[in-house]
């Protein structure tokens, strides 16, 4: 999901996610970040996670490339449950800038607040 006129991308995972649940995702992200501009931010939403399969790692590193490379601004990250960060901190120094601002928050409604929503 995006909303232009914030400048944000929104990414939820939600329920059991496997690595099918990708195959899609590439063409409508890169659809998605077309609309923003660079600086942009992105809210990764862990909250109703219940797992994620290993093998779905490279795929959330082509996505964390496609968005690094679109010029994110910042990033707020909701992980209610630290367990389910599935190593997005160690994918984060892979794939991301390393001037990109990473803020992990427990709630959506922190994440909203540190967006200023």
């Amino acid at each position: 999901m995006t909303n232009q006129s914030k400048q944000l991308l929104r990414i939820s995972y939600v329920g059991h996610v496997q690595r099918q649940d990708f195959h899609d995702n590439f063409a409508d992200l890169t659809a998605r970040l077309a609309e923003l501009s660079p600086g942009f931010r992105l809210l990764t939403d862990l909250d109703q996670l219940e797992s994620i399969h290993t093998d779905c790692l490279p795929d959330i590193g082509r996505m964390m490339d496609l968005i690094g490379q679109a010029g994110v601004g910042s990033v707020v990250r909701v992980i209610p449950n630290p367990t389910k960060d599935m190593g997005m901190n160690i994918l984060s120094r892979f794939h991301y800038p390393a001037h990109l601002q990473i803020v992990t928050c427990q709630s959506t409604v922190e994440a909203f607040q540190r967006l200023g929503l």
